[in-house]
């Protein structure tokens, strides 16, 4: 049986957890809603529907990379928090960056959608992604290093996946940056496989 003051923790732990589970449902909601139906004139749905609905592929990309991105983080932010027993003030500004990060990404999301041609809003998405795997992976180490935070003492070789993964993610959304500002494609391509791949391996190292 926890003694009162592990109960307080617990809950205060869970209290967090709660708030977290909000702001990605928010955000992740969020997204779909920049996909709207085309204007179209009633006596011309027929010949202008599949068109118009063909010209929303921007804003089906930045939706389908924006969820991808979102459930990657809940996913890896779920695995942290199933062993944190308690936080303290670090810990709580830390997670509240993250999760600010994380209720603006449906913004980038947006211009990504409607100007994903230009250099600017791709840069502004990639750095969006950046920070909050920066902040995300911060999280982890710090949780990991203070042995009172958590219920067990966490596995190095797993921290320390975390930490190389983390910042090698983080890198490659900054690289696609310098890549934008010669071929957006390019940099685009890279969120779209760096994400892919990154949402598969952390399933299966963490479910």
């Amino acid at each position: 049986m926890l003694r009162p003051r592990e109960s307080e923790i617990r809950k205060d732990r869970d209290r967090i957890v709660n708030l977290s589970d909000g702001v990605f449902a928010i955000a992740i909601t969020l997204l779909v809603l920049d996909i709207r139906a085309p204007d179209i004139p009633e006596n011309m749905v027929e010949s202008r529907l599949p068109g118009a609905l063909l010209s929303l592929w921007p804003n089906y990309l930045g939706y389908i990379l924006s969820f991808v991105g979102i459930s990657a983080f809940w996913l890896i932010h779920h695995s942290i928090f199933r062993s944190i027993r308690g936080y303290d003030r670090i810990l709580l500004y830390l997670n509240f960056l993250f999760l600010m990060v994380v209720a603006f990404v449906p913004f980038p999301t947006s211009l990504l959608g409607e100007y994903g041609a230009h250099q600017l809003p791709v840069a502004i998405y990639a750095a969006t992604l950046a920070v909050g795997r920066l902040l995300l992976t911060a999280i982890h180490w710090y949780s990991a290093r203070n042995d009172r935070l958590v219920d067990e003492p966490q596995d190095p070789a797993t921290v320390r996946y975390f930490l190389i993964r983390g910042l090698t993610i983080t890198a490659i959304f900054l690289i696609s940056i310098v890549f934008s500002f010669y071929s957006v494609s390019v940099a685009i391509s890279m969120w779209l496989v760096m994400l892919v791949v990154d949402a598969v391996v952390t399933r299966r190292r963490f479910r």
